[in-house]
Protein backbone atom coordinates (compact mmCIF):
# COMPACT_ATOMS: atom_id res chain seq x y z
CA UNK A 1 0.00 0.00 0.00
CA UNK A 2 1.40 3.46 -1.39
CA UNK A 3 -1.02 5.63 1.03
CA UNK A 4 0.46 7.71 3.72
CA UNK A 5 -2.23 7.87 6.60
CA UNK A 6 -2.46 10.57 9.42
CA UNK A 7 -3.41 8.68 12.62
CA UNK A 8 -2.83 11.75 14.62
CA UNK A 9 -0.82 15.11 14.28
CA UNK A 10 2.53 14.05 13.85
CA UNK A 11 1.82 10.29 13.71
CA UNK A 12 1.44 8.25 10.50
CA UNK A 13 0.67 4.60 9.27
CA UNK A 14 1.82 3.27 5.96
CA UNK A 15 3.67 0.44 4.40
CA UNK A 16 7.36 0.38 3.29
CA UNK A 17 6.87 1.79 0.24
CA UNK A 18 6.30 5.22 1.46
CA UNK A 19 8.57 5.11 4.34
CA UNK A 20 11.84 4.72 2.15
CA UNK A 21 10.79 7.79 -0.12
CA UNK A 22 12.71 10.93 0.90
CA UNK A 23 9.31 13.17 -0.55
CA UNK A 24 7.35 11.21 1.47
CA UNK A 25 9.62 11.41 4.84
CA UNK A 26 10.80 15.10 4.43
CA UNK A 27 7.44 16.36 3.77
CA UNK A 28 6.17 15.62 6.67
CA UNK A 29 9.20 16.54 8.10
CA UNK A 30 9.41 12.77 9.97
CA UNK A 31 11.69 12.31 12.48
CA UNK A 32 11.15 9.00 13.58
CA UNK A 33 10.33 5.73 11.61
CA UNK A 34 9.13 2.75 13.48
CA UNK A 35 10.13 0.12 11.07
CA UNK A 36 7.77 -2.94 11.72
CA UNK A 37 8.14 -4.62 8.56
CA UNK A 38 10.59 -7.39 9.95
CA UNK A 39 13.66 -6.38 7.44
CA UNK A 40 16.13 -4.93 9.52
CA UNK A 41 18.14 -4.20 6.12
CA UNK A 42 16.03 -1.41 4.68
CA UNK A 43 17.91 1.56 3.75
CA UNK A 44 16.02 4.61 4.52
CA UNK A 45 16.87 8.03 2.87
CA UNK A 46 19.61 10.07 4.83
CA UNK A 47 17.80 12.58 6.86
CA UNK A 48 19.34 14.74 9.43
CA UNK A 49 17.61 13.68 12.65
CA UNK A 50 15.88 10.77 11.29
CA UNK A 51 16.18 7.61 13.53
CA UNK A 52 15.09 3.87 12.99
CA UNK A 53 13.52 1.82 15.82
CA UNK A 54 13.31 -1.55 14.47
CA UNK A 55 10.37 -4.15 15.48
CA UNK A 56 11.49 -7.19 13.94
CA UNK A 57 8.77 -9.69 13.81
CA UNK A 58 7.09 -11.45 10.80
CA UNK A 59 2.73 -10.74 10.50
CA UNK A 60 2.19 -13.98 12.19
CA UNK A 61 -0.46 -14.76 14.64
CA UNK A 62 2.15 -16.21 17.29
CA UNK A 63 5.03 -13.47 16.67
CA UNK A 64 5.24 -11.68 20.14
CA UNK A 65 4.35 -8.18 19.12
CA UNK A 66 3.33 -7.63 22.73
CA UNK A 67 6.66 -7.26 23.62
CA UNK A 68 7.08 -4.10 21.79
CA UNK A 69 4.00 -2.34 22.89
CA UNK A 70 5.46 -0.47 25.68
CA UNK A 71 8.97 0.09 23.71
CA UNK A 72 7.02 1.45 20.72
CA UNK A 73 4.51 3.52 22.39
CA UNK A 74 7.21 5.52 24.59
CA UNK A 75 9.40 6.02 21.20
CA UNK A 76 6.64 7.50 19.83
CA UNK A 77 5.58 9.52 23.18
CA UNK A 78 9.29 10.71 23.70
CA UNK A 79 8.74 12.36 20.12
CA UNK A 80 5.80 13.76 20.12
CA UNK A 81 7.17 17.29 19.60
CA UNK A 82 8.91 15.75 16.21
CA UNK A 83 6.93 13.51 13.66
CA UNK A 84 6.65 10.03 13.50
CA UNK A 85 5.93 7.30 10.70
CA UNK A 86 5.21 3.82 11.39
CA UNK A 87 5.51 1.41 9.00
CA UNK A 88 5.37 -2.37 7.95
CA UNK A 89 5.02 -4.21 4.70
CA UNK A 90 1.46 -2.74 4.45
CA UNK A 91 0.30 -0.69 6.80
CA UNK A 92 -2.38 -3.33 7.32
CA UNK A 93 -1.50 -5.36 10.33
CA UNK A 94 1.81 -4.83 12.20
CA UNK A 95 1.78 -1.03 12.54
CA UNK A 96 -1.78 -0.40 13.20
CA UNK A 97 -1.61 -2.82 16.17
CA UNK A 98 1.37 -1.23 17.47
CA UNK A 99 -0.47 2.53 16.86
CA UNK A 100 -3.69 0.97 18.65
CA UNK A 101 -1.51 -0.01 21.61
CA UNK A 102 0.01 3.43 21.87
CA UNK A 103 -3.09 4.86 21.46
CA UNK A 104 -4.50 3.14 24.43
CA UNK A 105 -1.77 3.43 26.79
CA UNK A 106 -0.96 7.21 26.12
CA UNK A 107 -4.46 8.62 25.01
CA UNK A 108 -6.24 6.13 27.47
CA UNK A 109 -8.69 4.53 24.79
CA UNK A 110 -10.32 1.42 25.15
CA UNK A 111 -9.02 -1.12 22.62
CA UNK A 112 -12.40 -0.54 20.35
CA UNK A 113 -12.24 3.17 20.54
CA UNK A 114 -7.92 3.14 19.21
CA UNK A 115 -9.30 0.37 16.64
CA UNK A 116 -11.70 2.71 15.27
CA UNK A 117 -9.40 5.97 15.25
CA UNK A 118 -6.63 4.42 13.34
CA UNK A 119 -9.46 2.36 11.17
CA UNK A 120 -11.39 5.80 10.73
CA UNK A 121 -7.86 6.98 8.93
CA UNK A 122 -6.63 4.22 7.61
CA UNK A 123 -10.43 1.96 6.24
CA UNK A 124 -8.17 -1.37 5.36
CA UNK A 125 -6.38 -2.21 8.38
CA UNK A 126 -6.75 -6.35 9.45
CA UNK A 127 -4.46 -6.81 12.11
CA UNK A 128 -4.19 -10.91 12.49
CA UNK A 129 -5.96 -12.60 14.80
CA UNK A 130 -2.89 -13.18 17.05
CA UNK A 131 -2.13 -9.52 17.30
CA UNK A 132 -5.94 -9.40 18.10
CA UNK A 133 -5.18 -11.53 21.43
CA UNK A 134 -2.51 -9.50 22.62
CA UNK A 135 -3.68 -6.32 22.00
CA UNK A 136 -6.69 -8.01 24.39
CA UNK A 137 -4.28 -8.86 26.78
CA UNK A 138 -2.51 -5.29 26.73
CA UNK A 139 -6.17 -3.68 27.59
CA UNK A 140 -6.57 -6.09 30.39
CA UNK A 141 -3.45 -4.99 31.62
CA UNK A 142 -4.03 -1.29 31.28
CA UNK A 143 -7.74 -1.17 31.80
CA UNK A 144 -8.68 -4.52 33.51
CA UNK A 145 -11.57 -5.10 31.19
CA UNK A 146 -11.99 -5.59 27.31
CA UNK A 147 -13.75 -3.69 24.94
CA UNK A 148 -13.50 -6.53 22.61
CA UNK A 149 -13.53 -10.53 22.26
CA UNK A 150 -12.55 -13.40 19.86
CA UNK A 151 -15.35 -15.16 17.76
CA UNK A 152 -15.51 -18.62 15.62
CA UNK A 153 -17.55 -17.06 12.25
CA UNK A 154 -17.47 -18.55 9.04
CA UNK A 155 -14.75 -16.56 8.05
CA UNK A 156 -12.46 -17.40 10.62
CA UNK A 157 -11.97 -16.18 14.43
CA UNK A 158 -12.78 -12.61 13.85
CA UNK A 159 -12.92 -9.70 16.76
CA UNK A 160 -16.19 -8.65 18.40
CA UNK A 161 -17.05 -5.42 20.28
CA UNK A 162 -18.51 -6.51 24.02
CA UNK A 163 -21.61 -5.38 25.09
CA UNK A 164 -21.06 -3.56 28.56
CA UNK A 165 -23.89 -4.57 31.26
CA UNK A 166 -26.05 -1.68 31.96
CA UNK A 167 -25.44 -1.74 35.21
CA UNK A 168 -21.60 -2.04 35.00
CA UNK A 169 -20.40 0.01 37.84
CA UNK A 170 -19.26 3.88 37.11
CA UNK A 171 -15.42 2.92 38.33
CA UNK A 172 -15.65 0.49 35.91
CA UNK A 173 -16.00 2.24 32.58
CA UNK A 174 -13.73 3.83 30.33
CA UNK A 175 -13.89 7.80 29.98
CA UNK A 176 -15.30 7.31 26.66
CA UNK A 177 -18.46 4.53 27.41
CA UNK A 178 -21.14 7.05 27.48
CA UNK A 179 -23.47 4.14 26.72
CA UNK A 180 -23.10 -0.18 25.77
CA UNK A 181 -21.19 -0.93 23.30
CA UNK A 182 -22.57 -2.33 19.67
CA UNK A 183 -21.49 -5.34 17.90
CA UNK A 184 -18.58 -4.99 15.36
CA UNK A 185 -17.43 -7.78 13.03
CA UNK A 186 -14.42 -6.23 10.51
Amino acid sequence: MSQVSQVRPGLYLSGSDPALRLSVLSSRSISLVVNASGLQDLVYPQMEGLSVLNVPLQDQPHAPLKLYFDLVGERIHQNRTGRTLVHCSAGRSRSPSLIIAYLMRFEGLSLRRAHEAVLEQRPFIRPNAGFWRQLMEYERSLFGRNTMRMVSTPGGVLPEALRLPEDLPEALRLPEDPEPAYCLNI
